[in-house]
């Protein structure tokens, strides 16, 4: 008996503990409440700047900076704004750069119609209304680069000499947008979605005494229609371009700097005197599929023509004038070809640098082999 109770004992002791257990339940554990979460908004921007101290100007926005010495600017970059404050009339120089302002309404500078210089760079901006721009008679630089613009704006200012539209998704240029920019001297579309049928011949009509065009980084086949005779600079790099119609820069008189490389020029798509042109110093034909050195003019300082596929080089051939003239006692300089850097890596070259190059190209400084 005595071993049986020893055995009873233990078992009614389990017993007794379990229905203890479930009598008198353990409290669940509180969990802490989570945060509530708040949505981040994607951005590449800096943290917004600290305030300053208190304006000496009583106009100047809160949310802006007014320079006591420079009381015609006011600062209101990277301030995670999300609309254009209100701008004192007294400004003519204000930027907005970096923030999150993604539409250009009537009311954005109404007070401020003597601006001269915007810059909206990395903003969201993808609408502009028709007339908010236009009553800036005095406006003369635009950047508006880095934003989510699919076209050209209109009713641009009359006086306005530089437009910064690169970075953006662009692809329509309103008919008649440029046709009274006299004085615009620079425009920049590099980087957008522009291809051959947004460019028409009156697409640039207008642009009287345009001086720089930037087309780079796009989706073009062919050459651009109706630009501009008195342009100085053309980009036109990493596009799609195969070749050059015949005379296309006839007319280019001032042409002096000309990028084509990242494009698919061969031989057969350029004509012989494509580049012969009077006052072009630099030719950027690098990354395209030429098995040869085109023809250039005598003046030419700068040629980039690595990374294509020529196999070998004729110097007497791409020589601007006869090497016999060399052989003349002259002390008359003015026709010596002016070829200074010459770039042709990458190509199927071997050394040696043939002689008649050399030859021809006296002035060369450096040559990339």
């Amino acid at each position: 008996m005595k071993g049986a109770a020893r055995l009873i004992l233990p078992l009614i002791l389990v017993l007794v503990c379990e229905v203890n257990g479930q009598r008198r339940p353990r409290p669940p554990k509180k969990r802490p409440t989570p945060a509530a979460f708040e949505p981040v908004e994607p951005t590449e921007l800096p943290p917004p700047l600290p305030p300053g101290p208190p304006s000496v100007f009583p106009d100047c926005p809160r949310e802006c900076y007014c320079p006591p010495d420079f009381p015609s600017a006011l600062y209101c970059d990277s301030r995670n704004l999300r609309k254009v404050p209100l701008i004192p009339p007294r400004i003519h120089y204000v930027y907005l750069q970096n923030n999150f302002i993604d539409k250009l309404s009537e009311e954005a500078f109404k007070n401020a119609t003597g601006l001269r210089w915007i810059n909206l760079d990395n903003n969201r901006i993808g609408t502009v209304d028709s007339q908010v721009l236009e009553k800036l008679e005095s406006l003369a630089f635009l950047y508006m680069e880095k934003n989510h613009l699919k076209e050209v704006p209109n009713n641009l200012p009359p006086n306005l000499e530089q437009l910064r539209l690169s970075r953006n998704r662009i692809n329509r240029i309103p008919d008649n947008v440029f046709n009274k920019m006299d004085h615009l001297i620079l425009l920049d579309l590099h980087h957008n979605e522009l291809n051959d049928a947004d460019f028409k011949k009156n697409t640039f009509r207008g642009l009287k005494n345009l001086m720089q065009l930037n087309l780079a980084h796009n989706r073009l086949h062919k050459m651009p229609p109706g630009v501009p005779k008195a342009v100085h600079q053309l980009f036109l790099d990493e596009n799609q371009i195969d070749n050059i119609p015949g005379n296309y820069f006839k007319d280019f008189s001032n042409l002096a700097f000309l990028r084509l490389s990242y494009n698919k020029l061969s031989d057969k798509g350029l004509p012989k005197n494509s580049f012969n042109l009077t006052n072009l110093l630099v030719l950027h034909l690098a990354h395209n599929n030429l098995t040869s050195i085109p023809y250039i003019n005598h003046k030419l300082e700068h040629l980039y023509l690595n990374d294509n596929s020529i196999e070998k080089i004729n110097g007497t051939q791409i020589c601007p004038i006869s090497l016999m003239s060399f052989q003349e006692p002259s002390s008359d300089l003015e026709n010596v070809p002016r070829l200074r850097y010459l770039r042709l890596d990458g190509n199927h070259l071997k050394p040696p640098i043939p002689l008649d190059l050399m030859m021809c190209f006296r002035l060369l400084q450096s040559v990339v082999f």
